[in-house]
């Protein structure tokens, strides 16, 4: 695909976010910095991390039915069969001649993206003309939906739990760059993960770690539930039915409270091992049991502590990604966080302790609206989100 958009054709964009729980299809169209929706954006190459894109209220599609995953992962021809003709509809509707840019965000892009990254390109030129697309993993649409370009950090719980920080392209300069003028060395401290690191031990001149001080994507968790998503809802879900197991056994640290919902939920205790095991989705089943912790948790101190456990594992994955930087944010995204005060309050309090002057703020949107985001900034050369062959890419 080249580079260089038409003038008339860059006013909108289609974001697609391909999930576990179906598929999502958005057009709107971009406005560019002190622009507005009936004018093309007039962002150039100069265009700053703070130039935040935006767009007008999106015409949006929606399927519950997941992209089927083949042999090749993410199957693109099933995909593409539900998201062109919806898409081309959308267009209509919007009155839009041409595309100027298209995000595609999945979950498994990084894993079981060979197909859509084959396939894609051409078969969304073909259809619409677009010369810019961006293929992201969903973690990355999450951010761009809670953050927009801001650096921070995103932690993204529902079923399961993953954090992603980041430094915007050009943000930061050299090893050990500061947040503007403002004199904070080093963009990341030393300590955290991520799935690229090559050396562990890699350190620059003043102790930080030189594979992140220069920018780019960070992550934490996300390893499922049987390796990690810790403080996620299966994790949740799974603590508490085991407190309940505890206290119909009579084992310290039991739950009578969680046991009757357990009880109302499942049936009778010995037969859950048997309703459990068998089911293909299991964290999904083991999430479902989260809400009911919630319930519990302003009577019984059992729930508590394991809300208050679930806190300190999400603080803990922030604090492993989130930038240090004066202007650094952390969002909270994800359905896990709809539970409401018994565990926003303990997050809350954590991330205040681990990481002070850091602000918390509540997510602008969601993936949906993160791949909206990353088209409207593709579209007229204002993408300063970090490339990454397995993050995000751009074609």
């Amino acid at each position: 695909m080249g580079d260089t958009v038409p003038g008339d054709a860059v006013t909108h964009v289609l974001g697609i976010d391909s999930g576990g729980s179906g598929v999502r299809v958005a057009v709107a169209r971009a406005v560019a910095p002190g622009g507005s929706a009936g004018q093309p954006p007039t962002w150039s190459s100069a265009t700053t991390w703070s130039s935040a894109p935006t767009w007008s209220s999106p015409l949006t599609w929606s399927s519950s039915t997941p992209a089927a995953v083949g042999d090749r992962g993410i199957d693109a021809e099933s995909l593409l069969a539900r998201v062109l003709p919806a898409a081309q509809e959308l267009l209509s509707e919007a009155g839009a001649r041409r595309l100027g840019a298209v995000c595609v965000g999945a979950a498994g892009m990084a894993t079981l993206g060979d197909d859509l990254r084959a396939r894609l390109p051409d078969a969304l030129a073909d259809a619409f003309g677009v010369r810019r697309l961006a293929l992201a993993a969903d973690a990355v649409t999450a951010y761009a939906g809670a953050l927009g370009q801001r650096p921070g950090a995103v932690v993204a719980a529902g079923t399961g739990l993953i954090a992603l920080g980041a430094v915007p392209e050009g943000f930061v300069g050299g090893l050990n760059g500061t947040d503007g003028d403002s004199g904070v060395p080093g963009a990341y401290g030393a300590s955290g993960t991520d799935a690229s690191a090559t050396d562990a031990s890699a350190t620059d001149a003043s102790g930080g770690d030189a594979r992140w001080a220069a920018g780019g994507w960070r992550r934490a968790d996300g390893w499922g539930h049987l390796l990690g998503d810790c403080g996620g809802g299966a994790w949740i879900g799974r603590a508490g039915l085991e407190a309940a197991m505890r206290a119909y056994d009579g084992r310290e640290g039991g739950s009578k409270p969680l046991l009757a919902r357990l009880e109302a939920v499942f049936g009778p205790a010995t037969g859950l091992p048997g309703q459990l095991y068998p089911r293909p989705d299991r964290p999904a089943v083991l999430a479902s049991f989260a809400p009911e912790v919630g319930r519990c948790a302003d009577e019984d101190p059992v729930a508590e502590a394991i809300l208050r456990a679930a806190a300190r594992h999400i603080a803990e994955a922030a604090e492993a990604v989130c930038p240090r930087l004066e202007s650094s944010e952390v969002a909270l995204t994800g359905g896990l966080f709809r539970m409401g005060a018994p565990l926003l309050t303990p997050v809350h309090e954590e991330l205040s302790a681990r990481l002070p002057g850091v602000g918390i703020t509540e997510a602008a949107g969601d993936p949906l609206d993160g791949a909206l985001c990353v088209a409207a900034a593709l579209a007229s050369d204002g993408l300063r989100l970090p490339r990454d062959p397995a993050l995000l890419s751009i074609v």
